[in-house]
């Protein structure tokens, strides 16, 4: 409808019934459940952001006391995720290759 053109998710999260939509030149994506919520009633909707260097983040952002949260493993993108202060979820990442040629 929009002319988002449907990508197929890592393996490794096949069970999770995720959609994923290329949007935009290089490895911007957006990620959607069909569900409303998440299993266990906590909202998973988020945004990502790549970035070049995850752990400088990891490191500011335990600094600044947030709460990091390890994520499902997706080959060649380490992320995790945290909270920002208005209590939306955020996925930080970084891309180290294409996760499909890793699975």
């Amino acid at each position: 409808m929009i002319g988002l053109e449907e990508k197929q998710p890592p393996q490794s999260l096949a069970h999770l019934n995720l959609v994923w939509f290329a949007a935009g030149e290089g490895e911007m994506e957006l990620h959607f459940r069909p569900e409303p919520n998440a299993p266990g009633g906590t909202d998973q909707r988020h945004i990502c952001l790549v970035v070049d260097d995850l752990e400088d983040y990891r490191r500011r952002l335990k600094e600044a006391s947030a709460t990091i949260t390890s994520a499902e493993p997706i080959p060649n993108r380490p992320r995790f995720f945290c909270r920002d202060p208005f209590g939306n979820l955020v996925e930080f990442t970084t891309i180290q290759g294409d996760y499909r040629m890793a699975q």
